[in-house]
């Protein structure tokens, strides 16, 4: 059934159309993911859907009784609102307050919220935002209408997400960022490009082929729609006898194609690696200690930080990520220990929020403060050519900031931090308000970037995609390492977690001096574990991370040139037999390579035991 129907739409803002003459629909149970460059109008149009903002013209339409409630990506709360009356604002009345207050309060629990009195005005941005996303989830709707709400949710609160909205029984329109959400949410993307609305069915994987598809089938036509006017050109040029009607007519059909606009081919951010030179002394960290009051937030830590090193660091909100970020980078100075940082180290920080920015400054002006010119892998480009790039064109490079959307300027702000050529880049939280485009394009500019990364971030999928170390805040102070990608640290974790027996033996003891049966304990164990664990075990299949994949794919190339170099070893051996010095170095270097390719062939043997697995779809 359908609940909402937009017809010729058209909405605009001075010179930028953002929705042109477009048609757009939500039917009953459908779950509906929105994606599009940042400034495109994606936020634009839910505010249309939710009725908080006017169209120019066309035509709304939907059922009297179809309630929306919308979720927006900068919620506003009152100076005094307290955290409860703010989770149940507009949902409340005399016949059901308790009840409401109750699974208000159970809700905020699981959103880190113990006290239910505190004054909104005390709370952090991204506090606000998960009162409110507490708020929307309580608000009974036919239409769920959401803006970015996984931001400033950690890994667990995602997931957690992922299954409440699976579970929704209503229609779904949101604006995510995050591609593993989309993939397990979504089973319709609406893409928002240049005016226009394009649909495609199914997850963001799917979305990923078939705009492919469409794109191909656009510029072949575009193609053939050239090669005809070239040809009708000819024909034309030879003298056409307009007193024919029909001449006229084609006449008419050559000018009509003339003025056919060409297909705007998608403009991608262009990055290209700018790092300084790295000294041998990075980043040492010894004995580090950080508490806020009575909560230990790290407790003796020790790192050497290592060349082109990789780090993810994951937690729960409020563990001290971003604390451990700020004293590397030195805004936060440590209760104990050392950070030791070498003469050759140059840090590019990307904070969690916008350094402040003067919105009268020109965007063009606030790139030149680091520099005029840059020095990239292709030579020296200057500022207006770097923005061009990161998709600010001319006339908005000489726009004052305060017209920028919030993605925009999330990305001005990212360029900065580029442009001053660190080589140490500092991420806290990049995923917020980036679009999925620009994400894309900085993954790859970090498979370039010669120098160490080290990113907070609760973006699995962008995790996987960049890192490949994880550093775990595991409660109390301590922090864990794990080897591989975010996935790869699930894997571990759930290898580690204690087996059914234990935990069943456990309760059996606890039950046994309290009184309790045994066997309803074993029962209600199981029951609590299925529904806790089950849904995460009902749909996630066997397959590679993105750094297997890539591994996979080019691993037998890597054990050919390890075999040559071997082989290649050997018969310089045998020309060196009467040089014992060169000899000596030739058996070294030959014993390094056979131990490598020793640790290839494990791992092309644990590879192609998962392919085998994954084909056989275990």
């Amino acid at each position: 059934m359908n609940l909402l129907t937009m017809e010729h739409v058209t909405k605009a803002y001075t010179d930028r159309v953002l929705l042109d003459d477009v048609a757009f629909g939500i039917n009953e149970n459908e779950k509906i993911g929105v994606i599009g460059i940042n400034g495109m109008g994606k936020s634009t149009l839910l505010k249309i859907v939710a009725g908080v903002e006017e169209y120019d013209s066309g035509k709304l339409s939907m059922g009297n009784t179809v309630k929306i409630c919308y979720l927006p990506q900068t919620p506003v709360f009152g100076e005094e609102e307290t955290v409860l009356q703010a989770a149940v604002r507009g949902i409340i009345s005399d016949t059901d307050q308790w009840t409401m207050e109750a699974e208000a309060k159970s809700m905020l629990n699981q959103h880190g919220f113990s006290d239910y009195e505190e004054k909104m005005s005390h709370m952090s941005g991204g506090q606000k935002k998960r009162v409110a996303l507490v708020n929307a989830l309580l608000t009974p709707a036919d239409i769920l209408v959401l803006d970015e709400p996984t931001n400033h949710l950690d890994n667990a609160m995602s997931e957690w997400l992922e299954e409440y909205l699976i579970r929704f029984r209503g229609a779904i329109l949101m604006v995510t960022h995050d591609r593993y959400f989309l993939d397990r949410v979504a089973n319709r993307i609406v893409e928002v490009d240049h005016g226009n609305l394009y649909n495609y069915p199914g997850s963001y994987s799917e979305f990923v082929k078939l705009k492919e598809e469409r794109q191909n089938m656009a510029l072949a036509t575009q193609r053939k729609r050239k090669s005809l006017l070239r040809t009708e050109l000819e024909w034309l040029s030879r003298g056409a006898r307009a007193r024919s009607t029909k001449q006229k007519a084609h006449i008419d059909r050559i000018k009509a194609m003339q003025e056919m606009k060409d297909i705007q081919e998608e403009r991608r951010v262009a990055m290209d690696s700018v790092a300084s030179r790295m000294g041998n002394k990075t980043i040492e960290v010894s004995g580090l200690c950080k508490s806020y009051g009575d909560k230990k937030l790290i407790d003796n830590y020790e790192y050497i930080f290592l060349k082109n090193d990789r780090i993810g660091i994951i937690g729960p909100n409020g563990c001290g990520k971003s604390t451990l970020l700020k004293m590397i980078y030195g805004n936060v100075e440590p209760d104990a220990g050392t950070i030791e940082i070498g003469q050759t180290i140059r840090m590019g920080y990307f904070s969690q929020e916008n350094e402040e920015m003067d919105g009268k400054m020109r965007v063009i002006d606030y790139v030149k403060e680091v520099g005029e010119y840059i020095q990239t892998s292709d030579g020296r480009i200057t500022a207006s050519q770097m923005l061009e790039n990161f998709l600010f064109d001319g006339a908005m490079q000489w726009s004052p900031i305060e017209k920028l959307s919030g993605g925009e300027r999330r990305r001005l702000f990212l360029l900065r931090v580029l442009m001053s050529s660190p080589n140490v880049l500092i991420l806290d939280e990049p995923t917020n308000d980036l679009d999925i485009q620009t994400l894309t394009i900085l993954e790859d500019y970090l498979d370039r970037f010669d120098g160490i990364i080290i990113i907070v971030s609760h973006d699995r999928y962008f995790l996987d995609r960049t890192v490949n170390r994880i550093f775990s805040f595991e409660g109390n102070g301590v922090i864990r390492q794990f080897e591989g990608g975010y996935s790869d640290y699930l894997i571990r974790k759930e290898l580690e977690s204690p087996e059914s027996g234990n935990v069943s033996a456990s309760l059996k003891a606890q039950n046994a001096s309290s009184g309790k049966d045994n066997s309803e304990s074993d029962e209600n164990e199981n029951n609590s574990a299925n529904s806790q664990d089950a849904w995460k075990r009902r749909e996630k299949k066997l397959k590679f991370s993105f750094k297997e994949q890539r591994e996979f794919d080019t691993i037998d190339e890597e054990i050919e040139v390890l075999e040559q170099k071997i082989a290649d070893l050997d018969s310089e051996m045998m020309k060196s037999a009467t040089n014992s010095v060169k000899l000596g170095e030739l058996m070294v270097k030959k014993d390094e390579t056979e131990k490598a390719l020793e640790e290839k062939m494990d791992r092309w043997v644990y590879l192609n035991d998962l392919n085998e697995r994954i084909l056989n779809g275990e």
